[in-house]
């Protein structure tokens, strides 16, 4: 693929995004993403936020049975119209091998941020319901109370399973047994004061 400039992927002059224009985003290091053809952009990750990440797929790696897999940021495109970059996803190994996750994942996993923190809790939980991803979890790593809160869906629409912060424990049964403890994802780094 060339490299093109954010004018140049753009759509045509009235026109919705789809996931054809989206490919052709520059890798400049925003994350794109798309939004019922709406383009989502959001700064490059913090540092605490690829942190809690990265221990929390360790977490589900070690967790993962057989048959099933953990990635990281894959593409997940749900329509046309609509694909996004999730922090961790777990999928059945038969559903990856393309260049995009395009059956809906087991468990997708979101990392909350200041700039997406109303479009995770809405509107992208929305658009999994839709998919029929069944375990969606968001993550805040905030470092005075971290927090997570799991997602199920049942008979169609998202209900809470559970919402845990500090070092309490999350304990999920899908799409396999695991235990989140939401201030372990951020062990080691010094609590930030209140105000």
């Amino acid at each position: 693929m060339a490299a093109v400039s954010i004018a140049e992927a753009w759509p045509a002059r009235g026109q919705p995004f789809t996931v054809s224009d989206l490919d052709r985003m520059p890798d400049d290091g925003h994350r794109y993403e798309l939004l019922d053809g709406a383009l989502i952009v959001s700064p490059r990750p913090t540092t605490v936020h690829q942190l809690a990440a990265t221990k929390l797929v360790t977490l589900l790696e070690n967790a993962c049975p057989d048959g099933l897999c953990v990635l990281v940021e894959p593409a997940v495109q749900l329509a046309v119209d609509t694909e996004f970059d999730p922090d961790a996803v777990v999928a059945r190994q038969q559903d990856v091998g393309g260049a995009k996750i395009t059956a809906p994942p087991l468990l997708v996993v979101e990392i909350r941020s200041p700039s997406t923190a109303l479009i995770d809790l809405n509107r992208k939980k929305a658009a999994y319901q839709r998919f029929g991803v069944p375990s969606y979890w968001i993550v805040d790593p905030d470092l005075r109370q971290p927090s997570v809160t799991a997602f199920e869906l049942l008979d169609g629409r998202y209900t809470t399973l559970a919402s845990v912060e500090g070092h309490e424990v999350l304990r999920a049964e899908q799409p396999f047994a695991v235990r989140v403890v939401p201030a372990l994802l951020l062990a080691g780094l010094p609590r930030q004061p209140e105000g």
